[in-house]
């Protein structure tokens, strides 16, 4: 019997080469590598420096990113942008790259749960100073304005309260005053908005949401107008560790591909819903920015035009009792606290995206037991009103 050599002349621990062909693959490759190799030290310290584009370590940037943020930047118009972890990183980078103790940050006070408290619990430990002012009025915003503020914050359709902001006005006063304005365009996405031709400094998406669009990617994006911003918005990212998964920025960006059908027919059908709500007995107020009936239409349609997006709020007669009748009639609609599936989706702001906010607060904001916000999926359009037909006769 020949004994086996203890170590096998080609051990499998060694890493292979990657094969090189003429052929280039069609699809985007994934490559979740979370380093990679130079060729001498030279070469290492060159990419630091900025002398040659290459990659290094995942956290700092890595292929996967660089292609989903390229498609990002030229549907919003930008150059440079950074992808990251979740639609709050992309937040968190903007406001730790661009701002310092001692500045202050204005913010709509109908923004996303998690935004209002990151402003109203989180920057303060840091030094920040934060307030917020109704975004639907440009006197309010300009009369909240400090001689520290450094950063607005907005989103054009406010989430969940369907309320659109004065964008024209608040970027007129940004500009007057020095003011960066950053504007969360999740709701709206570049097929509706383009926030840079309207005056913002600094684009934010959830890429999450609808520019994803199937549910299975968590992902963010920044980008700004001027390039040093964008290099502090990227370092802002690797150090404090808001990286992208290499795998969910290769779904993300298999999922562009499809972008413009998927919204235009959720938007189709969200348009179609809204009107139908109105219709049903129960439904106190529907909220959809192309209604006449929505409180800020002549400027919906100034900014929007005819694009209304995917999102529908509406309220119910009753409290939690009824909210529950509702949700479990149409088991076939997932009550999920998220946005822009395939599929329509319901949510419950007081249970989920704004439970942390009190009472007094939700009063304020018009959101209470009966409020339900929709996430209009791409369904054949008569399936989705037969089963809010069923829900509102649940109650």
């Amino acid at each position: 019997m020949t004994n086996r050599p203890n170590t096998p002349p080609h051990t499998p621990v060694r890493r292979t080469p990657w094969p090189e062909a003429a052929g280039r693959a069609l699809a985007t490759p994934m490559q979740p590598s979370v380093v990679y190799t130079s060729g001498s030290p030279d070469e290492l310290d060159a990419h630091y420096e900025g002398s040659e584009q290459t990659y290094a370590y995942a956290r700092e940037g890595h292929p996967n990113a660089d292609v989903l943020a390229a498609k990002l930047d030229a549907m919003e118009g930008g150059q440079g942008g950074i992808v990251v972890g979740s639609g709050m990183a992309a937040i968190t980078a903007v406001v730790l790259g661009l701002c310092q103790a001692g500045d202050h940050v204005l913010g709509g006070n109908q923004l996303y749960g998690k935004s209002l408290k990151m402003l109203g619990t989180d920057l303060p430990r840091l030094g920040i100073a934060t307030s917020t002012a109704d975004f639907t009025d440009v006197a309010a915003v300009e009369a909240a304005i400090r001689p520290e503020t450094k950063l607005i914050l907005l989103e054009v359709v406010s989430n969940p309260t369907i309320r659109v902001a004065d964008v024209t006005g608040i970027a007129a006063l940004a500009k007057k005053h020095g003011i960066l304005l950053a504007v969360d365009n999740t709701f709206t996405t570049p097929r509706s908005f383009r926030p840079f031709d309207h005056g913002a400094d600094v684009v934010i998406h959830s890429v999450t949401k609808i520019l994803a669009g199937h549910s299975d990617a968590t992902l963010g994006y920044a980008c700004a107008l001027l390039p040093e911003h964008n290099a502090a918005l990227a370092m802002a990212s690797s150090t404090w560790g808001l990286t992208a998964s290499p795998f969910d920025c290769w779904i993300a960006e298999r999922g562009l591909y499809s972008f413009d059908l998927r919204y235009d027919q959720a938007e189709r059908n969200a348009a179609a819903l809204a009107d139908h709500l109105v219709g049903l007995k129960g439904v106190k107020r529907v909220l959809y920015p192309t209604r006449a009936d929505h409180p800020d239409a002549p400027r919906g349609a100034e900014l929007l035009g005819a694009r209304g997006s995917h999102m529908v709020s509406f309220e119910i007669e009753g409290g939690r009792a009824e909210a529950n009748r509702l949700v479990r009639a149409v088991p076939e609609l997932p009550f999920a606290p998220t946005l822009g599936d395939v599929a329509t989706t319901i949510s419950h702001p007081c249970t989920s995206s704004h439970r942390l906010l009190s009472a007094e607060a939700l009063a304020e904001l018009g959101i209470n037991e009966g409020f339900f916000r929709i996430s209009v999926g791409i369904e054949e359009t008569d399936m989705i009103l037969g089963s809010f037909t069923r829900a509102l006769e649940a109650i």
